[in-house]
């Protein structure tokens, strides 16, 4: 017996010891920390959540294996789309709404509204599950790209800019971090060390669904793609009614930054890019006015009832900073456009296409090939020079490095938020 109690007399010293030990660690990294206005416990697991939604009335439909061709229509033809991810709001001043009757009631009546943000969820979720069969190292960029936006059209049935892609299917790899795409004639191949985020968007009735993300074939890459989903959702943790942006912005980054990645022998700290960030969007406007930063010091504005928000995170090896480089893929349509500017009749035959085709939506230069009109590359030019259309270059951190990306749309409802894009794959 004696034996036994100095056995665990010995046992419960180490313990302390540890304990001991742990403490004086953590306040030393605690030290090493910077401009830390308050510490995220890291220690607590991110809030994952189910697709599909258990409560759903109407849940997603088993899709067959090989190529999806049946148009979301015809899958639902109660037009009753399955729900994305629920969850409930998770700060003091919000959690009410979870359990508030009028809350509830009211969330039940906007019900339709929420229609169209699903039926273009579950088209991109279907798309993405299935490109992921497909995607292999020596493909061209530009069939992937041409691949997964025509398919987006079929299950959408396509109609102008009523319904189909909200924007192109960017295919930034490496060290370009968004809006790289190929133009025609590009015949740049997958590499099996490419790291490559997949971002598109898909649209009905304007209503987008803004979703992205990164895939690579090699496995040093991994530990980056971990850090920047988990910064997306804990951003996604952090988002609700009358939160401060600043404050997702601010756990965000120690997420992010919490993290490291051994490239070829070299350890990099995963650093937030801090001039990117995610975005509110409205009907045909992919950024409807509030920033959700990625670094802490962003605004104070808060996020309201009825927001759509995309919470985007995007993580680097390089400087944080992306800078425009390379050829433009990207345009839109200028929201103030004022037609009556242009001067010659062949530019505005040009703005008019691009007009009744794109509305205020991105478009990709390739897209314009063999539809619009003759010599529109000289017109577009001249638009975007006069500021009718904007051109989105490639954004890209330092060379050599390499930047990961996660994204989801969020619907801010009266009594919870909906992960609407949310999936089995991420």
């Amino acid at each position: 017996m004696e034996k036994e109690e100095k056995k665990e007399e010995i046992e419960k010293e180490k313990e302390k010891e540890e304990e001991k030990q742990d403490g004086v660690a953590t306040t030393q990294s605690k030290k090493k920390k910077r401009n830390k206005k308050k510490a995220i416990d890291l220690s607590v697991p991110l809030v994952e959540v189910a697709y599909p939604d258990p409560n759903s009335p109407n849940p997603c439909k088993p899709q067959p294996e090989g190529e999806p061709n049946v148009p979301i229509t015809s899958q639902y033809p109660n037009n009753r789309f399955p729900f994305g991810a629920t969850m409930l709001y998770n700060r003091d001043f919000n959690t009410y709404r979870t359990t508030s009757e009028e809350k509830r009631r009211l969330q039940a009546l906007t019900e339709s509204d929420v229609q169209p943000f699903r039926q273009a969820a579950e088209v991109h979720r279907i798309v993405r599950t299935w490109a992921r069969t497909w995607i292999k190292p020596g493909m061209k960029y530009i069939d992937i790209a041409d691949k997964i936006e025509n398919k987006c059209r079929e299950l959408l049935k396509a109609d102008g800019f009523k319904r189909g892609m909200a924007f192109p299917c960017g295919l930034s790899f490496n060290n370009i971090a968004a809006h790289w795409a190929p133009n025609i004639g590009d015949k740049t191949v997958l590499k099996a060390s490419d790291v490559v985020k997949v971002d598109f968007g898909t649209q009905v009735d304007g209503h987008i669904i803004d979703s992205a993300w990164t895939f690579t074939f090699d496995p040093k890459f991994q530990p980056l793609l971990d850090a920047v989903r988990a910064a997306t959702y804990k951003g996604i943790e952090m988002a609700g009614i009358d939160v401060p942006l600043c404050e997702i912005g601010d756990a965000i980054q120690e997420v992010m930054e919490s993290h490291e990645v051994t490239i070829n022998g070299k350890t990099h700290p995963v650093k937030c890019i801090a001039n990117l960030s995610g975005h509110t969007l409205g009907p045909y406007t992919i950024h409807a006015g509030k920033s959700v930063p990625l670094v802490r010091g962003g605004p104070s504005t808060r996020l309201e009832e009825g927001d759509v928000v995309a919470i985007e995170t995007f993580g680097s090896t390089g400087k944080g900073v992306v800078h425009s480089d390379g050829e433009v893929s990207h345009y839109m349509v200028s929201a103030y456009a004022e037609p009556s500017s242009i001067r010659t009749s062949t530019t505005r035959q040009t703005f008019n296409f691009l007009k009744n085709n794109y509305s205020t939506l991105a478009f990709a230069r390739r897209w314009l090939d063999g539809k619009a009109p003759k010599g529109y590359q000289l017109h577009l030019k001249q638009l975007c020079d006069s500021g009718l259309v904007d051109p989105y270059p490639p954004l890209c951190d330092v060379s050599g490095s390499y930047v990961a990306q996660f994204e989801h749309t969020l619907y801010l409802k009266p009594a919870s938020k909906e992960v609407l894009s949310k999936g089995l794959d991420y």
